[in-house]
């Protein structure tokens, strides 16, 4: 029997980076006791419903504003900016995680509680809002109805990589496309999709964006910036940014 530490009520008491320091230092093996797992999964959980009001939060403020939510092409197609999970979202945690082998149980918690995010967009005040790095995520596939099946695109994506490591040893990590780099959300040829590094066990895991970090605290850095964390060009633009993150809640 292992002793509770804690770690959701710790949470909620504010000791959030010393909870994910713990979650993070015990890896994988955290799955091998399931009481322990349900309670970090707990954590997890608390953690989307944190992101799901963020996000609430800076599409309230930015429609406000006046802001112009649209895909990132030529025409600005309109888009929604945040389809709340399905009725399969679980599901989908469930595919993801027989899919790969494993996936973080934060990336479990984002489909579950949180939904398809896209931030993408123009804002009346700052057009070039676009080449600030919106947030987006897209697990469900929920963003782009009558379009191809996300989990086709996954597996496209699973068996290429698999393909070339099986021919090239340097092939690296596998990372599961959630978003466009920044250069493409700003309709310019860019690199390669941001993204979570697959398989992975542990509690959270590592987002690669530009750069690579656990997952959590690419969350917590775009919500400081009001979901556009890449510098600004002007102090006109930073208040901008200021007034959609204040009062945010810390992830």
């Amino acid at each position: 029997m292992v002793s509770s530490p804690q770690w959701l009520s710790r949470y909620l008491a504010g000791q959030r980076e010393q909870v994910w320091h713990e979650l993070r230092q015990l890896g994988s093996t955290i799955r091998q006791h399931s009481e322990l797992a349900e309670e970090a999964q707990q954590v997890c959980d608390e953690m989307a419903r944190r992101a799901q009001q963020n996000v609430a939060v800076i599409i309230e403020r930015l429609s406000a504003d006046g802001y112009r939510f649209h895909f990132n092409d030529d025409e600005q197609t309109p888009m929604t900016p945040h389809v709340a999970p399905t009725a399969t979202a679980a599901e989908q945690a469930d595919w993801l995680q027989e899919r790969f082998g494993a996936v973080p149980m934060t990336l479990r918690s984002w489909v579950r509680l949180v939904g398809d995010v896209w931030l993408v967009g123009t804002h009346p005040q700052w057009s070039s809002s676009a080449s600030a790095d919106p947030l987006v995520i897209e697990l469900e596939g929920s963003l782009h109805p009558g379009t191809a099946s996300i989990r086709d695109y996954f597996d496209e994506e699973w068996n290429g990589w698999r393909e070339w490591q099986a021919e090239d040893a340097d092939a690296g990590v596998f990372v599961l496309p959630l978003a466009p780099d920044r250069f493409h959300k700003e309709n310019v040829s860019g690199g390669s999709p941001y993204g979570m590094v697959l398989p992975d066990g542990c509690v959270d895991g590592l987002f690669v964006g530009g750069t690579t970090m656990p997952f959590v605290s690419y969350l917590n850095w775009v919500f400081d910036h009001g979901g556009f964390p890449w510098p600004t060009e002007s102090r006109s633009q930073w208040r901008v940014k200021r007034d959609l993150a204040k009062d945010l809640l810390p992830l």
